[in-house]
């Protein structure tokens, strides 16, 4: 199945997780970790969003 977009209303992109490498464990506030579930938060609820305006898309 094609998904179809439209410019004005794009599938929302998931975050990119960030690599072993970008977290020190030094206890950073916001740990690079913490911002990434934070955005995939926000990704999982503009998913839902788009997903309730394109319902052809499931």
């Amino acid at each position: 199945m094609t998904i179809q977009t439209t410019p004005d209303d794009p599938r929302p992109l998931p975050p990119e997780p960030p690599l072993p490498s970008d977290c020190c464990d030094s206890g950073c506030a916001p740990c690079v970790n913490d911002t990434y579930s934070e955005e995939l938060t926000y990704y999982r609820q503009a998913l839902a969003a788009w997903l309730a305006r394109h319902p052809e898309a499931t």
